[in-house]
């Protein structure tokens, strides 16, 4: 059973990417991870905020607080929200090219400037490729859909200015179009994209009367957008699609390569079962292969997407699931 895969242009042994996570934050979670199967890890995100306090600790941040960026606080090791940076460089350099898979480093930031030079440490500490995680919830209301993939797209060459490892866009759902920043980004030379970043706010809590953290783990429910915008990219954009949000089981990760995503990422998963249960969705996923008839993942990649005209994403899907609710739900 063939499940190798092709993504940023690394040549990874399965299509499984351990996410963002504390799995991810030391090279004994990273090696437990490559033990037990997974393609490649992509390490917590180094903040564009804690880059401008090392360089400037008694200035005031230019953009929002950490509570804005939901990694800062979940993702994070237990670690001083400054000591991160060098940690994350520490980690580089003991895991790159020893655990055998690659390892892909993390920067988030909103804004361009300075702080996105620290790419090229990244690389030098030996990161195979860069994450660029755009978490970002404008806060102006006059501020334009245009203005923000314009924003994103200056990042994103700012970025690939400093390093020569590939460099793919971690991308939010809900700043204007995700299609036309998806072309934006593509055509603006991204190697990748990753859809997509979740929405992680604080709520409010009515009986406590108070403001309660937003996070939780992910759930396969909410893998539908994702796997939605993925089936009408494939085909359409040259560089390569990760999938992100909602893998709980072999069959989210079947859904989402039939789709059309190039690798599958998790960290929801893994928190719940542990860095073992990566061997477990592998073994499902070569399971449901040959009950398939597949012999390489390949064979699978895209065969319901839009491109292949099998998906009926946009309104068309939405009227289908809407009659089909209907006829379920009528009394």
């Amino acid at each position: 059973m063939d499940l190798t895969t092709t993504y940023l242009g690394l040549e990874l042994r399965n299509p499984l990417i351990a996410s963002a996570g504390p799995l991810t934050s030391t090279a004994e979670g990273i090696q437990a991870l490559a033990d037990a199967g997974v393609g490649a890890v992509v390490l917590p995100s180094v903040f564009e905020e804690q880059l401008r306090r090392a360089s400037d600790r008694d200035s005031v941040l230019v953009s929002a607080g950490t509570e804005s960026h939901p990694e800062a606080a979940s993702y994070l090791p237990d670690l001083t929200f400054d000591a991160w940076p060098h940690e994350h460089l520490r980690v580089l350099e003991k895991t790159a090219g020893s655990v055998g898979i690659p390892v892909i480093a993390s920067l988030n930031g909103v804004t361009t400037g300075g702080w996105t030079d620290y790419a090229a440490a990244l690389q030098e500490a030996g990161a195979d490729a860069i994450e660029l995680n755009v978490y970002y919830l404008p806060g102006d209301p006059l501020l334009s859909a245009r203005a923000a993939e314009i924003g994103y797209a200056e990042m994103l060459t700012s970025v690939k200015a400093a390093v020569s490892v590939p460099v793919a866009v971690k991308m939010a759902p809900y700043s204007g179009s995700p299609g036309e920043t998806a072309f934006i980004l593509d055509h603006a030379g991204a190697d990748g994209l990753v859809l997509f970043n979740r929405f992680l706010q604080a709520d409010i809590d009515p009986e406590a009367l108070t403001v309660s953290a937003g996070f939780g783990l992910s759930t396969p429910a909410e893998a539908a957008l994702p796997r939605a915008w993925i089936s009408m990219l494939r085909g359409e954009v040259r560089c390569s699609l990760a999938a992100s949000t909602g893998v709980e089981t072999a069959a989210d990760v079947a859904a989402y390569l039939l789709a059309g995503a190039d690798v599958v990422m998790t960290t929801s998963a893994l928190l719940r079962h542990g860095p073992g249960y990566a061997a477990e969705l592998l073994d499902g996923l070569r399971a449901w292969m040959a009950r398939k008839g597949f012999a390489a993942a390949e064979q699978a990649r895209g065969l319901l997407s839009a491109d292949a005209g099998h998906a009926v994403p946009g309104r068309v899907g939405y009227l289908s699931a809407l009659q089909q609710a209907t006829r379920v739900y009528q009394r």
